[in-house]
């Protein structure tokens, strides 16, 4: 190594070069600390099944949307198909999941929740939506939307128009 180069880790950056007001950190810090403990009750009954956070999103856009092809739900989730087919199978395997062949197309791959997976789904949800329902129900009435807005503002602008298709974006 050269006298003038230095060896350094992640660990070793001085933060003190980073503007920290400029950042922020406030906001990070809550969104870290409000995904932990929105995901953490459902991440336990996940974990009782042998899933995970990848299982979860999967149900919950098939829930979200029946019939949704595999093809819409790789583009939503940004993941390889390899990990989702391992994902889709534990979930066809253990019937919370069925796949179902296109009417017009048949070589697409419609997904639909069974009985199993929409209890599951509800369950998982249901803690979830009563955190959210309360955060809510503390803010002015009007808060509501400027929320939705600015979670809406946060998506890449590519993925605005996936929003709408599923709906989650009426009333802005």
């Amino acid at each position: 190594m050269a006298a003038d180069q230095k060896n350094v880790n992640i660990a070793d950056i001085n933060f003190a070069e980073i503007d920290r007001d400029a950042l922020p950190l406030d906001i990070m810090g809550l969104f870290f600390f409000a995904y932990r403990d929105f995901t953490g009750d459902a991440d336990a009954l996940l974990e009782r099944q042998g899933f995970g956070r990848a299982h979860h999103r999967v149900l919950y856009f098939v829930n979200l949307r029946p019939g949704m092809p595999v093809a819409d739900l790789l583009d939503i989730l940004k993941i390889t198909k390899q990990s989702l087919a391992r994902v889709l199978r534990q979930l066809i395997d253990n019937g919370y999941i069925e796949q179902k062949t296109g009417h017009s197309d048949r070589r697409q791959r419609l997904l639909f929740a069974t009985d199993k997976g929409r209890q599951l789904f509800s369950t998982l949800s249901a803690s979830q939506a009563s955190r959210i329902d309360a955060a809510i129900a503390a803010l002015p009435p009007e808060a509501a939307r400027i929320v939705r807005r600015f979670l809406v503002g946060m998506v890449e602008p590519g993925d605005r128009t996936v929003l709408d298709r599923l709906n989650l974006t009426g009333g802005l």
